[in-house]
């Protein structure tokens, strides 16, 4: 196997692993539109990279942890429904992200890799931090596990039993921005929410508990992952869209069975 096929496959199988659990919470919690509205904003932090000469990837993901935060705030601070807010940061990050990218010079910036992913061009040092980064993450979903589930469940009564609900709240949306940021070299801007929520939904229906869902669904990330990267290799299409397609085709093939809860 090629090298830069296996540091993609053991990059993608990562970011697959910890998308499982993160996905799960995000469909139970329905916030699919977040996940698009921190993908967008992802690209604000392309062109502060670019602009400021420093790694991308770290801009990236002090952008979208900064707009996590952001949103919480305003969610406590504004009259604004949550969907409209994501609605006006979405849309508005998106469009001052493709401005700043495009005034950079184009012969240094392949818009495209930032829109639908690169994952044939990681190294082994990329490899080596998102690792250590996943398990992390990994650590900190094990641990925050049961009161994350709480505040799912019942936002309410985890305020009862003293749990600090915002501070949960915005624990699981850095987590999520963080996700964000190192899967958009596999998928890139457009197609990241579909890697977190895609094989959350399918796995939904085939398993009958929160934990059940989160493994599967990790699962069928994997999967999705080997099968697109597979199909780049054999057909020459792009990695990211590859990866999603084989994601929606694991999707479609579950739409008979009745959700199991």
């Amino acid at each position: 196997m090629p090298d830069f096929l296996l540091y993609s496959l053991l990059v993608g199988i990562a970011i697959a692993i910890v998308a499982g659990p993160l996905g799960s919470f995000t469909v139970w919690r329905k916030m699919a539109y977040f996940g698009d509205t921190l993908a967008h904003s992802a690209l604000i932090g392309v062109a502060l990279g670019l602009f400021l000469s420093i790694n991308v990837a770290l801009t990236i993901v002090f952008t979208c942890i900064l707009i996590a935060v952001l949103l919480v705030y305003l969610e406590h601070r504004n009259s604004l429904s949550t969907d409209t807010l994501l609605g006006v940061i979405s849309h508005g990050s998106l469009a001052l992200g493709l401005v700043c990218v495009s005034l950079y010079s184009s012969q240094r910036v392949n818009l495209f890799a930032y829109l639908f992913g690169d994952l044939l061009t990681v190294t082994l040092s990329e490899v080596i931090t998102i690792y250590l980064v996943v398990a992390l993450m990994l650590g900190a979903i094990c641990w925050l596990w049961k009161p994350l589930l709480m505040i799912t469940v019942d936002q309410s009564l985890a305020k009862v039993e003293g749990r600090r609900v915002t501070l949960l709240r915005l624990s699981l949306m850095m987590m999520v921005a963080l996700v964000i940021a190192l899967a958009m070299k596999i998928v890139g801007v457009m197609l990241i929410t579909a890697l977190l929520i895609i094989p959350a939904a399918t796995s939904r229906r085939l398993t009958s508990s929160p934990e059940a869902m989160a493994l599967v669904a990790s699962v069928i990330g994997v999967i999705s992952v080997i099968l697109g990267l597979g199909a780049s290799y054999w057909f020459d299409i792009p990695a990211g869209p590859a990866v999603v397609l084989a994601a929606l085709a694991s999707f479609l093939l579950t739409l008979p069975v009745q959700s199991r809860y």
